[in-house]
């Protein structure tokens, strides 16, 4: 069993800048992925970042050059940091890894960016 909680989400201005951390109960360099995804109102969870356990990272074209994944096998943290945030990036964001074929969730943090 994983457990992922999320921290640092909140309320941004157009054009700030957050930071999201998720703390990981299992060494993430066991991890087959880590990622990020967000849902907005009405509207279906979408991919933002993920990265492999190699450090392959894809993401989002919505979000490419302006939001950066990474992990520290420190602190059993995947982060994400959002940059240059707009509108249409308010969403819950949730943290997702792959586990030995099993799929965790985070219970969400809300970001939301002010126009």
């Amino acid at each position: 069993q994983v457990q992922l909680v999320e921290s640092g989400g909140g309320l941004v201005q157009t054009g700030g800048s957050l930071r999201l951390s998720c703390t990981v109960s299992v060494k993430i360099f066991s991890l087959n992925t880590m990622a990020w995804y967000r849902q907005a109102p009405g509207k279906q969870r979408e991919l933002v970042a993920r990265m492999t356990s190699a450090g392959t990272t894809n993401y989002a074209d919505s979000v490419k050059g302006r939001f950066t994944i990474s992990r520290d096998n420190a602190k059993n943290t995947v982060n994400l940091q959002m940059n240059s945030l707009k509108f249409e990036d308010t969403a819950v964001y949730y943290c997702n890894v792959w586990n030995r074929g099993l799929q965790y969730w985070g219970q969400g943090t809300q970001v939301t960016v002010s126009s």
